[in-house]
């Protein structure tokens, strides 16, 4: 289990600025602390979310790394909130706040704003890198062919470990085009304590980070349903989707006070449990049991921080483009009818303003990107009339 979500789990803190060993560690704490919540009865591992590559990123750019983690700390306060909602208004008070007309172009922002940043490092751009460009292109282009190549033809186990055999394979090429700088590896220790970096409070970082909790959120309800729908078992009922959303703040909360990025339930683990029929906790709870012991050895940390940034480029292109195809999905899927003129100004007003990078200044304060769609689309939804009149 902890091999199928260990590319996942460490790819957010190498592209994000924080410190894999810590990752480790926080999601192995995290895993325990949704256990310990849910009373031991959901069989889910907790790691790195994607949807928060971009805030942190930007976080750290503007507010540095201990803000971003108190923007983080309070994002897990709005999981507890949002389980408090569920624990006094029940399970369906979150698609009243967060209809698929909401989340679904929130969750396509998160994936396209990001698309420049992908292709940049897929091509190399402000690498540093000591190569020709057209090395860097087959190295990033090598490591994307291979995780299409596994998680599209693959069978069974291997399925489940596309980004892993991306990295290996893109690793791999940059050892071939001489790259990779293994001193760092070679000097350091096999015995250290993860470097904890603790949270700072600025009410920018946290309003910033707030709204991020919406796409997550609807990811967490979805792992629910899908984890219930594998073992036979309706865990939105027992334990309650409370708690399991109350698992899921903890763990962020912790995550950001020791320097570490939001935890949340894994859609590969699900996965595994799938395919594996094993749906024991006690395996998730050794997991991270293993997750905290890797955690404080300092080899494993300096060997990921030595994989060359374009080989993360390429794995991006697909992560990112995945990730805005899941808020295509949410649409279709729910028959969201965008000829109706509510769904088609929130729709296409949110797209515009996050892509397009509208900014709305107040001196000390500028909301903008995933925050400003978030607010944008929940304001419009509650405040927009529901007609059936077509937009034509």
């Amino acid at each position: 289990m902890l091999f199928v979500a260990f590319g996942a789990l460490v790819l957010v803190p190498l592209l994000t600025g924080l410190n894999p060993n810590v990752a480790l560690f926080t999601a192995g704490v995290g895993t325990l602390l949704f256990q310990l919540t849910t009373k031991g009865k959901v069989p889910v591992f907790l790691a790195s979310s994607f949807a928060f590559i971009a805030p942190i990123s930007f976080g750290v750019a503007q507010w540095g790394i201990p803000a971003t983690l108190g923007g983080l700390v309070a994002a897990g306060l709005v999981f507890m909130f949002f389980a408090f909602l569920v624990k006094i208004n029940g399970n369906n008070v979150i698609d009243r706040i967060l209809p698929p007309v909401v989340t679904g172009p929130i969750i396509m922002v998160i994936g396209l704003s990001l698309a420049p940043v992908a292709v940049g490092m897929a091509m190399g751009k402000n690498s540093g890198l000591q190569a020709e460009n057209y090395q860097l292109i087959i190295i990033s282009m090598g490591s994307l062919l291979t995780t299409l190549i596994v998680a599209i033809w693959a069978k069974g186990f291997f399925r489940l470990v596309p980004i892993i055999a991306g990295i290996v394979v893109g690793y791999a090429l940059s050892c071939v085009f001489g790259i990779v700088n293994f001193q760092p590896v070679i000097d350091a220790p096999w015995f250290k304590t993860p470097d904890f970096t603790f949270p700072e409070f600025q009410w920018q970082a946290i309003l910033y980070m707030i709204p991020i909790v919406i796409a997550p959120t609807i990811e967490h309800v979805g792992d629910i349903m899908a984890i219930g729908s594998v073992t036979g078992k309706d865990y939105t009922r027992d334990p309650g989707l409370q708690r399991t959303l109350l698992g899921d703040g903890l763990a962020t909360s912790t995550a950001g006070f020791l320097g570490g990025p939001p935890c949340i339930t894994y859609a590969e683990v699900i996965g595994a449990v799938t395919l594996t029929r094993n749906f024991k906790t006690q395996v998730m709870t050794w997991a991270a049991i293993w997750a905290i012991l890797m955690s404080f050895i300092g080899k494993i940390g300096a060997f990921l921080s030595s994989i060359p940034t374009v080989v993360m480029g390429g794995i991006m292109v697909l992560l990112f483009g995945s990730i805005a195809s899941v808020g295509i999905n949410i649409l279709v899927k729910h028959k969201v009818d965008l000829s109706v003129s509510r769904n088609m100004c929130i729709v296409s007003l949110v797209l515009v303003f996050g892509i397009g990078g509208m900014i709305f200044d107040f001196g000390s304060y500028a909301l903008q990107g995933i925050s400003l769609c978030g607010i944008l689309a929940i304001v419009l939804n509650l405040i927009l009339p529901h007609k059936t009149k077509s937009a034509d």
